[in-house]
């Protein structure tokens, strides 16, 4: 063999080392008696016992004899190796250790920086079975070799031996090895010197032999640390006692000399020993629980081209630290990848795809969510220059004869990540980001009734820089019982407070760039709620989300005496059983200083019965839990418990220890569930639940005959005093939800930002149409393809797990599609038969009094042998890129919101659920994204009619815009609830301001049009005033209408105008709307005051016959063409004559945005 050492390694007494070959034999290959005499051998099968983690790879003869005892002969007479990809191990140019007698190695520290071994397979060639077993002769050994181990080393000597014969092998080692001893190293004086004492015998530290240090370790919560050790400099000085107290003698107090604690379940911790001249110190120790493992920042989804330079970065924090990461591609692990840090160089198409990092270390482990890297080829497009078919309604008046329709193409760019203008740095994040946008437009007109209707159609797309946005989330915090709000109380993230709540409950939090996962703790001062900790979805693209936050209010004390066994009882459901038992032993309370508390106990224990699914909005957090591979998974709960103990006397906080839990076994219906129930905390900063314990079965008897079986568990209630009773469930699968503007359910008229929920169900054995309590509860946002809502599912049995959906729109709920009298499947969006498997039920099918807002389902989880169900709506968990990626054809549930009497038009298209989908243009509705500013104007209406009012909104002094269209609103009035020929509509204008150059300011023109026949009887006396002083002044000569240049000013509603600037579009209309209802400048009302804060006042009659208004078109005679298309119609007309009085009670905010938002000045 070219290159051969020997080593000594475990024991293995010989070994040959080799670089690049593929097979060893025994003697020399290049024998011409070896080949002749491999007609009496063949090779064995591969084998593979170990893979290269940790030192390396270890193909050793011995281990494989244990698993395979049967298939490897006594003396192999060669080896040969191979990866686990079939690549010769003479073509890794990895360094290799081999001997038919030992077998094969490779260790990870030869292989350079950097690199790490392959995973090798390995066979043997063995003599064939009827081969005659025939042994040679050895020669004699030679000399030991000399002991090549320095002074103070240990080495190995070597000696060998050669076979005389040259026909057979011989049995036994060619090479044998012995340990042997370096000579002694010469003694040097030691360099340590001691402040204060002397330098022990070991050199390593300073030794006070007169002085004693005493010690007393806390665990988390203030209880004592039986059995924590205390080390210095990694050696083990002692251990803690029953009590939590040490002694260690000849520990030097000069303020350097530093010990580590250690305590199973607590972090580490390294004290100093404080400087003292007495012979005793005293040293208190308070340790903290472990701090899982949990992501800071995940890596960035990027594109780039071929050729080009890509990085991802995770940053993961816990206590202890984690020591190691892994990158991922495509959920196979990479090689060679063990930073925080992955940087692709001279990318290549085939390095595309999803990557995400995993750390792990003594504190756990935990993965990133995945970063999608696209690479795109040297020459190809960044985006598709075409744009995607994106239809918009137009107006009443302006139905398409070419089309047959009241829709118009005006195409739209899909805001994908693109690959711009980059500079050649590395970085986790880009410092700019690009995304494909609009490139180029084109204005059209539209041919109306008796008018032109202007718009802007997309014909190009193109790389550009994406549109800043800002994320936000807003809602109310509210008593699940009675609507209570939070007053003032305090919003946490991250153990920080950050926003309070107001008078109302009503809270706004702008989320911090890069967050993927926003956990929100809400804290009530007044202790009349839970401290509650929610996972709230966002919109990522941008724009505010709404959510109610639903809290428990605190269960009032209960009087317990410390020194006696108590036993408290949790289950919130009249004329059933408790679900838990609380046994508190005597002598548990602690102080939060370790004190044995003495004294009666106020103890207030809330519970969350999931057997009342009214309490499904009130849980906390979003029940997942991380796995020991660090997998985020879901958990489905049996109850969640806080706990809530203070002293009578000062009401101080206690804590206590050894405290039993017993739930009830009846209550577990799904008898699997028995054997996998633990107990879980919250962890209020990560949002995620971490295991206390494990329950176990035991039999206790209730008086004297009855006995019952519970599971029982131990706790101890520190820090931490919100408490879970689940099982980890791994049934899971995936709903698709879409959300529609109507009930037309056009794939343009998807509605982004609506927050969808679902609850899951436990049916009662037997009664599976009888859910008998809920077991999680999920929200996911909605996005151009609607939502994925986890949920548990079974395949096996159809009715094993269902559930309830819902969705909200900022306060709005949306409507299902009704399931009687009859299904319908294609309005529901699931074909039959999947659809009568999934059992679908919308909430009033069995009571038309009920709400329509809900639908029910079986979570059938789609059986793989069956075609129909292979398309949705329900998809296999690891199917969750199908099901968010699905065509719009495919199957899905469906919502509506309830469509009201207002109609906008904008001439460049934006969708205000999409904020990157803002175009910059001069005649865009919204100049200025980040700053949305609502502008409406109120008008009574003195009519016996709803009418309907246009506001027609116009380039007023600006010379770019100068009498072009920037959009219409259109919007019915809603008839006072006490006057009956009185009503009153807000409607919408465009604000006057900059454009979205900021160079220079336009005064919108505006034009208030009732319709029909409608005289103007009065216009606000101070808007009046104002207009006439900020000249140029519109001219309103016709008496059936009224036209003005836009305030700049946000004037109030003393003039009748309501101006409110957000950084959500939709945000900034609820708001105005709200105070537009109530008349105020500062208010809110769901009912339209019709006498209040008024505008504008016409009188209209019945309408005339000679003259028709843009508005009655529905009504024409020239509506011969139209006629099939109105009765299309007449179902939504219905729909919006319902509304009126659904906007007023629904739709319209109740939250109190007093000095919460900022109107515009300009």
């Amino acid at each position: 063999m070219s290159q051969r050492a020997f080593l000594l390694i475990l024991g293995i007494s010989v070994i040959a080392v080799e670089t690049a070959l593929g097979s060893w034999r025994k003697d020399n290959r290049n024998s011409r008696s070896v080949r002749h005499s491999e007609d009496n051998y063949e090779w064995t099968t591969w084998f593979n016992v170990d893979h290269p983690g940790g030192l390396g790879d270890y193909e050793q003869l011995d281990a494989i004899r244990f698993y395979y005892r049967a298939r490897v002969c006594e003396t192999p007479r060669a080896i040969e190796a191979r990866t686990t990809e079939w690549v010769p191990a003479r073509e890794t140019g990895e360094k290799v250790h081999a001997d038919p007698s030992v077998g094969f190695w490779c260790l990870n520290e030869e292989q350079g920086p950097e690199r790490n071994c392959s995973n090798y397979a390995v066979r043997f060639l063995c003599p064939t079975d009827n081969s005659v077993s025939i042994q040679g002769n050895w020669g004699p050994w030679t000399e030991w070799s000399p002991c090549p181990a320095l002074c103070g080393q240990v080495g190995v000597q070597l000696r060998s031996r050669n076979c005389q014969s040259h026909s057979v092998p011989c049995t036994g080692s060619k090479v044998e090895g012995k340990e042997c001893s370096g000579p002694e190293c010469p003694k040097t004086e030691c360099s340590l010197q001691c402040v204060m004492g002397k330098v022990n015998a070991e050199c390593d530290t300073c030794m006070c032999e007169e002085h004693i240090l005493l010690g007393s370790v806390r665990r988390a919560g203030g209880l004592t640390a039986k059995g924590a050790t205390i080390l210095r400099s990694g050696k083990l000085l002692t251990l803690t006692d029953h009590n939590g107290h040490f002694r260690i003698p000849g520990i030097c107090p000069d303020g350097n000399t530093t010990l580590t604690v250690n305590l199973q379940g607590h972090a580490p911790l390294t004290v100093f020993v404080p400087n003292s001249a007495e012979r005793t110190s005293v040293l208190s120790i308070q340790l903290k629980r472990t701090e899982k493992l949990h992501v800071l920042s995940h890596p960035e989804s990027k594109a780039r081209r071929e050729g080009q330079t890509a990085a991802f970065c995770c940053k993961v924090a816990g206590t202890p630290q984690p020591d190691k990461y892994q990158w991922f591609h495509n959920n196979s692990l990479m090689a060679k990848q063990s930073e925080g840090t992955l940087v692709l160089k001279d990318l290549r198409p085939e390095q595309a795809g999803e990557y995400y990092c995993g750390a792990s270390g003594p504190a756990g482990a935990i993965k990133t969510k995945a970063a999608t890297l696209k690479v795109i080829g040297r020459d190809e497009h960044s985006c598709n220059p075409k744009p995607e078919s994106h239809l918009v309604r137009l107006p009443h008046d302006c139905y398409q004869n070419s089309t047959d329709s009241f829709y118009y193409d005006v195409g739209r760019c899909p805001s994908d990540t693109c690959a711009g203008q980059l500079d050649n740095g590395i970085r986790c994040k880009d410092k700019v980001a690009y995304c494909c946008g609009v490139g180029k437009m084109e204005k059209r007109q539209i041919t109306c009734q008796g008018y032109q209707l202007p718009t802007m159609v997309v014909t190009e797309c193109g790389c550009q820089k994406c549109v800043d946005t800002k994320v936000i989330v807003h809602g109310r915090a509210i008593a699940a019982d009675n609507g209570e709000p939070l007053r003032f109380g305090h919003v946490f993230m991250n153990g920080v407070r950050i926003s309070r709540t107001g008078y109302k409950g009503t809270f706004s939090i702008q989320v911090p760039p890069d967050t993927e996962r926003l956990v929100l703790t809400f804290v009530d001062n007044m202790q009349k709620f839970v401290n509650t900790t929610k996972v709230l979805p966002f919109n990522t693209k941008g724009g505010a989300v709404y959510h109610e936050i639903k809290l428990l209010r605190k269960k009032a004390p209960v009087t317990i005496s410390s020194s006696e066994s108590n036993t408290l009882e949790l289950g919130e459901v009249e004329g059933q059983e408790a679900m838990v038992h609380i046994q508190i032993p005597p002598h548990s309370f602690y102080k939060e200083n370790g004190e044995v508390f003495v004294g009666n106990v106020n103890a207030s224990l809330t519970f969350l019965d999931p057997r009342d699914i009214s309490t499904a909005a009130a849980a906390q957090s979003d029940l997942n839990f991380v796995g020991d591979e660090g997998d985020t998974l879901p958990l489905r709960t049996y109850g969640m418990f806080s706990v809530d103990f203070r002293g009578e006397e000062n009401n101080e906080p206690l804590n206590a220890g050894e405290v039993k839990v017993f739930l009830d076994s009846a209550q577990v219906k799904m008898s699997e569930h028995l054997n996998t129930m633990k107990l879980w905390s919250l962890n209020p900063d990560t949002g995620l639940w971490e295991e206390e314990g494990s329950l176990q079965i035991q039999k206790k008897k209730r008086g004297k005959r009855e006995e019952r079986t519970f599971l029982i568990g131990n706790m101890e209630i520190r820090e931490r005093r919100l408490f879970n009773l689940d099982v980890p469930e791994n049934r899971r699968c995936y709903v698709k939800v879409r959300a529609f503007r109507s009930e037309r359910f056009m794939p343009s008229e998807q509605v982004e930002g609506v927050v969808v929920s679902l609850i899951n169900m436990e049916p009662t054995a037997g009664y599976s149409s009888n859910p008998r309590a809920w077991g999680r509860f999920d929200s996911v946002i909605t996005g151009p393809s609607g939502a994925c809502l986890p949920a548990f599912c079974d395949e096996q049995k159809a009715d094993a797990y269902s559930a309830y959906v819902m969705a909200n729109l900022g306060g709005e709920e949306l409507e299902a599609v009704p399931s009687a009298p009859k299904l319908n499947p294609s309005l529901i969006g699931v074909p039959q038969p999947y659809l009568g498997k999934l059992n679908y039920r919308r909430s009033d099918h069995e009571d038309p009094r009920v709400k329509k807002t809900a639908f029910s389902i079986n979570v059938a989880k789609p059986s793989p042998n069956t075609a129909e169900e292979g398309n949705g709506p329900v998809y296999a968990f690891e199917n969750l890129k199908e099901c968010e990626e699905a065509p719009f054809s495919a199957a899905h549930f469906r919502f509506s919101r309830v469509e009201g009497d207002r109609y906008d038009y904008n001439t460049v298209p934006f969708n205000e659920d999409d904020p990157l989908s803002w175009t910059q243009d001069y005649l865009s509705w919204w100049p200025k994204p980040m700053e949305y500013r609502a502008c409406y104007v109120k008008v009574k209406i003195n009519s016996p009619h709803e009418l309907n009012v246009r506001s027609r909104n116009m380039g007023g002094t600006h010379p770019k815009t100068v009498g072009q269209l920037y959009g219409l609103r259109d919007t019915r009035s809603i008839r006072d609830m006490d006057q009956t020929t009185v009503s009153a509509v807000c409607v919408e204008f465009k604000c006057s301001g900059m454009l979205y150059d900021q160079e220079r300011v336009d005064r919108t023109l505006v034009k208030v049009i009732p319709q029909g026949s409608c005289k103007r009887d009065h216009v606000n006396t101070m808007l009046q005033e104002y207009l006439v002083n900020h000249l140029p002044l519109a001219v309103n000569n016709d008496t059936n209408e009224f036209t003005m240049l836009a305030p700049l000013d946000p004037l109030g509603h003393n003039y009748g105008i309501y101006t409110v600037t957000d950084q959500d579009p939709r945000t900034a209309k609820e708001i105005a709307l709200g105070r537009c209802f109530d008349g105020t400048s500062d208010g809110t009302s769901r009912v339209m005051k019709s006498n209040e804060g008024i505008a504008l006042t016409f009188t209209c009659g019945d309408r005339e016959v000679t003259r028709q208004s843009v508005f009655q078109a529905m009504q024409s005679t020239q509506g011969q063409i139209v006629t099939s298309a109105v009765r299309g119609e007449g179902r939504q007309n219905r729909r919006r004559q319902r509304a009126n009085g659904l906007r007023s009670s629904r739709r319209r905010s109740t939250r109190n945005h007093t000095g919460e938002r900022a109107e515009a000045t300009n």
